[in-house]
């Protein structure tokens, strides 16, 4: 990994490299003013305020807590708004277009489908109509220029008690545009064990599944969601650094469970933005990702909530380039990260890398070379 600054990595360089998002939730990345527009169209009176720019701000300010539980409060207006087949579809489709816009060509957008029923949906009807929502943004996108796949991930919500149902519904939609289920929610309290029969069932079926663990909660929720479970990523798992010991000579030493990570090569779907907004790392410039990085660790960079954090993954890698000095060969590298570790197939997966991925590197670096 690079160890000084490569002035060529400016932000515009960033937005053109391909890039490729597996943690993201769909709630958690409105456009302010889509939030006020919908929110005028349902009937929906609960904004703190109305002004763009204002809710904008607010929604930072108000996730910037230092708390997990604190930062999920957020959410409650954007579901609020979010409980018409319309609203969704919209959101959905502007999803897809914003982060093409941003240079990403293969994204797994989460949401959890019975967060969008308050309004009298049926979870079939809420999944049908975000896939619709992704398929015109796909369109939108490509007739931009800027071509995007997206496969969704359903959640469920680790405090109530719907995960057999929703991991279900993801084995149905699986041809459908759903890609694999996830847990969500607050962890302390709520560990993954308590969903056990999901993961079986996913697991029976051959289905793709990842896990919230290692954010709020520390290194046993990683262990259950990986021994017990059976995750085959940790959503954030940023707390592995728990099992990381560096002496005073620098060297760092792995403890059992950071070695078993490493070793099998378990993706970890690191927020950086998100994780210093809720307590999980201090700073960017002290997040684990740093040492994560160094030591080989399959990681990989998100956004999680693009609206909550004020970020792109374009800026989350302006800001990772700024803390630890990473170029384009290291932006390739947690790109090729990611699409190695997608809920895709095999076939799709190699030609993305091959066919998009390091020809936009290539280009890129060609481009620094003889500029």
């Amino acid at each position: 990994m690079s160890t000084s600054p490569n002035p060529t990595l400016d932000l515009e360089t960033i937005r053109r490299a391909p890039k490729v998002l597996l943690h993201d939730h769909l709630d958690g990345g409105l456009r302010p003013r889509t939030v006020v527009e919908l929110a005028e169209a349902t009937g929906y009176s609960a904004l703190p305020t109305t002004d763009v720019d204002d809710l904008g701000r607010w929604f930072r300010q108000a996730a910037d807590s230092g708390s997990l539980e604190s930062y999920l409060e957020t959410f409650a207006h954007t579901c609020g708004v979010m409980q018409t087949e319309d609203a969704l579809v919209r959101v959905a489709a502007e999803c897809a277009e914003d982060l093409a816009a941003d240079g990403v060509v293969y994204a797994e957008v989460r949401y959890a489908p019975e967060l969008f029923a308050d309004g009298g949906l049926s979870l079939e009807r809420v999944i049908e109509a975000v896939q619709a929502g992704f398929a015109e943004g796909e369109r939108r996108a490509a007739a931009a220029g800027t071509p995007i796949r997206v496969g969704t991930l359903l959640c469920a919500m680790r405090q109530h008690a719907r995960a057999q149902e929703i991991a279900e519904l993801a084995v149905r939609y699986r041809d459908g545009g759903v890609a694999g289920f996830d847990i969500a929610g607050p962890e302390a309290g709520y560990p993954p064990t308590r969903n056990l029969d999901a993961f079986e069932y996913l697991r029976t079926n051959n289905a793709h599944f990842t896990i919230h663990a290692g954010e709020a909660f520390g290194l046993a929720s990683i262990w259950e969601a990986i021994q017990h479970c059976g995750a085959e990523r940790l959503g954030h798992g940023v707390r592995i650094i728990d099992d990381i010991k560096v002496g005073a000579d620098g060297e760092a030493q792995l403890g059992r469970l950071a070695g078993y990570v490493r070793d099998r090569r378990i993706p970890l779907e690191l927020c950086p933005s998100s994780n210093v907004q809720t307590g999980a790392a201090p700073s960017i410039a002290e997040h684990p990702i740093g040492l994560l990085t160094k030591l080989r660790f399959r990681v990989t960079v998100n956004t999680d909530n693009r609206l909550m954090s004020g970020c792109t993954v374009s800026s989350e890698f302006a800001a990772l380039t700024e803390a630890f000095g990473y170029d384009l060969a290291d932006m390739q590298w947690f790109t090729i990260n990611a699409m190695k570790s997608a809920f895709l197939d095999f076939d799709r997966r190699l030609d993305l890398i091959n066919t998009v991925i390091k020809p936009g590197y290539a280009k890129l670096a060609s481009e620094a070379s003889t500029g």
